[in-house]
This record gives structure tokens, sequence and C-alpha cells, in this order.
């Protein structure tokens, strides 16, 4: 069974995933439910996972994780985000590339950069006797839903911003990345 905090916790840990989407959402040529979908099952099935690795490796592998997973989410955020910053910001040449779909593995490198978190999770999780698979599908489903509304609500702000949304989305993977290195590297108050 699924309780309210376990609820508030997986639709915490998919607040990554839904900025990142955005930012996906607005690169793309109108992206369309089926895409979103695609996009929030990648992220989803990702976000399932992260925690039950976590709930696996256990204590030991929280250790050296939780020292250093802050900068993994940080570098791969900021390498995603200046790529799509890049590709946005070169000049057009000839007919515009309008991008339909994102590649698998640029989702999937985005999707393991905002489930980090997910890991240390699963990693807690066990120490407080929570039963992890109710836990890992309830985080896995709010990831997909939120990340589906992010990919729609991108849609409507590439519409807006033109040529630049592909500016825009990557420096919001950028700000993710450099939230959660703050977030890790400030004590908690």
């Amino acid at each position: 069974m699924i309780t309210l905090p376990v609820t508030l916790l997986a639709f915490g840990m998919s607040m990554d995933a839904f900025a990142a989407a955005i930012g996906k959402g607005t690169a793309l040529n109108r992206p369309g439910l089926r895409e979103a979908m695609r996009i929030g099952l990648i992220f989803g099935v990702i976000e399932f996972i992260t925690p039950l690795l976590g709930w696996l490796l256990g204590q030991t592998a929280a250790q050296y994780v939780s020292h250093w997973d802050h900068w993994i989410a940080f570098v791969l955020l900021c390498f995603l985000g200046g790529r799509m910053i890049l590709s946005g910001a070169r000049p057009a040449s000839g007919e515009p590339v309008v991008l339909q779909r994102h590649p698998f593995w640029v989702l999937a490198v985005t999707g393991i950069a905002t489930s980090i978190d997910a890991f240390a999770i699963g990693v807690g999780l066990a120490f407080l006797d929570v039963p992890i698979i109710p836990a890992a599908i309830a985080i896995g489903m709010a990831t997909f839903i939120m990340t589906t509304l992010g990919v729609l609500l991108g849609r409507v702000l590439g519409k807006l911003a033109g040529r630049q949304a592909e500016i825009l989305g990557g420096v919001l993977l950028i700000v993710i990345g450099a939230v959660i290195l703050k977030e890790h590297m400030l004590p908690a108050a």
C-alpha cells in the first residue's frame, strides 16, 4: 500500500525530472502526447529502477555515492545543457533542422542525472523498513506523470520562444544541476 508520505516523496523526487522535461519539450517541434509519454516512460522507468538499486546496494554504497551524487548530477546536467545551448546558438545553415524526437541515449542520460537522488532515497528507505517495491512504483509513476506534463508544457513554451527554445532548455538543465549541487554543498538550515 502506498501511503501519503510515500506519495509526497514520489512527487518530490519527480520535480527535477519535471523541470528537465520542460527543457526537453521546448527543444522539440510540437511534441505530441505520444512523444511526451515516451519521454515520461523513459524517465519513469529510470526513477523506478534507481531507488531499487539504492535499496540493494545498501548503506556501504550510500556512504560513497552520497559524497559524489550531487557532483555526478551536476556534471551530467551541465554537459547536456551545454550541448543544447551550443546547438541552439549555432547559426542556421540552410533550412532549419527541426528536432522531432530526442535520441534515447540523451533522454536516458538526462533521466539518470535527475534520478541520482532517488538512488540515495532507496538506501534510506531500506533503513526505515519502507517496502521498496510500492515506493519505487510510486516514484516511477509520479515521474512518468510529471515528465509527460513537463514535455507538454515545454511544447507551449517552445512555441513562444521559437529558435531560442533549445537554449532555454539547456540553461534550465544547467540550473537544475546547480540547484542540486547547491542543496548538497550548503548545510541544512
